[in-house]
């Protein structure tokens, strides 16, 4: 029986045409995961640690995996083993056995945010569980080992007194960068800034309501929302948003930097797309356009976009409604269905 692709069923292997021939267009994450050896969630992680690069997928769909891209992967030295173990988590147990200290040890330096998690799920008690990478456990180890044994210094100890825990704040900061650094525009960019704030935060930073949309249409997601409790999931939305006030001043202090390029970005824009209508409407009627604006083959007759047509409408429509209700934004309670992700 044929199997169907994220791409639906061609009915012709994933990377190959129907003549037989090797496809060279980006394919599905899901196949690329399948031709490196990799499960889903592996790739995922690889895709996050820029060790896998994606580009974009077409209309905004999907990021895809280039042949370019599987093949310099599959190129390298020690593949598949060497991109496995670059690649492998572990929780703070098998953290502390591959450090050589005791569970306590490792919880302790982990609270005071001498390593950054990579990854977290809540398990059936509600607990959150960290995972942490191997390689850079053992490039702590290296790098530190007077913190492995004898007494933790006095600045680790101080930050433990306060009852500080940097480990959500860590894996915050890692995720938002990783996602900034993948998006397509500065308005993506933007939006991977502004996902860690609430509502109330988010409307201070950004007052204006169809700014604010955009970056609500454009979100993307931190983590995955488990398919457990409604408890589960008010607690995997609440460690996607930033706590005190030193890290909400970090996420709004970038997310106003990332907001002036893009409206300076969408200005040029404007610009260029005034500059064009005068022409065309200069130019004879049915002369071609010059070669330097034909842009892409297949976008003809379409106009450069910062961002998909389709979240500058869902942001338009969005802010229409949020000016007829009493309540400039959402209460935090919705994102429980739909976290800042």
């Amino acid at each position: 029986m044929p199997v169907k692709s994220a791409c639906g069923d061609h009915g012709s292997e994933p990377g190959t045409t129907k003549a037989g021939q090797e496809s060279t267009a980006p394919m599905p994450v899901r196949v690329a995961a399948r031709q490196l050896g990799l499960r889903p969630r592996e790739l995922d992680l690889a895709i996050q640690l820029d060790v896998v690069r994606t580009v974009p997928g077409a209309r905004g769909g999907p990021r895809r995996v280039a042949h370019e891209e599987l093949k310099r992967v599959k190129g390298a030295e020690g593949f598949p083993e060497r991109l496995r173990e670059r690649l492998r988590v572990v929780g703070a147990e098998e953290g502390a056995r591959l450090l050589g200290i005791n569970p306590s040890r490792f919880a302790r330096l982990a609270r005071a945010g001498s390593f950054r998690p990579v990854r977290f799920y809540v398990n059936r008690y509600r607990a959150v569980v960290w995972l942490y990478l191997a390689e850079e456990l053992r490039g702590f180890a290296d790098r530190s080992p007077e913190l492995l044994t004898g007494r933790l210094p006095a600045s680790v100890r101080a930050i433990l007194a306060e009852g500080t825990d940097r480990r959500a704040r860590l894996w915050r900061h890692r995720r938002v960068g990783q996602l900034a650094r993948q998006a397509g525009t500065a308005w993506e960019r933007a939006a991977a800034r502004a996902a860690v704030l609430d509502d109330d935060v988010l409307a201070e930073a950004v007052p204006d309501l169809e700014e604010r949309a955009l970056l609500r249409a454009l979100r993307p997601r931190l983590a995955e929302m488990p398919s457990g409790t409604p408890a589960t999931q008010e607690t995997v939305a609440e460690l996607c948003l930033a706590e005190g006030d030193e890290e909400i001043l970090w996420h709004r202090v970038t997310l106003s930097a990332e907001l002036e390029e893009a409206r300076e970005s969408a200005a040029h824009e404007e610009k260029q797309a005034a500059a064009s209508s005068t022409r065309a409407a200069s130019s004879p009627a049915g002369a071609a356009r010059p070669a330097d604006d034909a842009g892409p083959p297949g976008t003809e007759g379409r106009s450069p976009e910062l961002v998909p047509r389709e979240s500058i409408a869902r942001a338009r429509e969005e802010a229409a409604r949020e000016k007829k209700r009493w309540r400039p934004w959402p209460r935090r309670g919705k994102l429980v269905s739909r976290p800042a992700f």
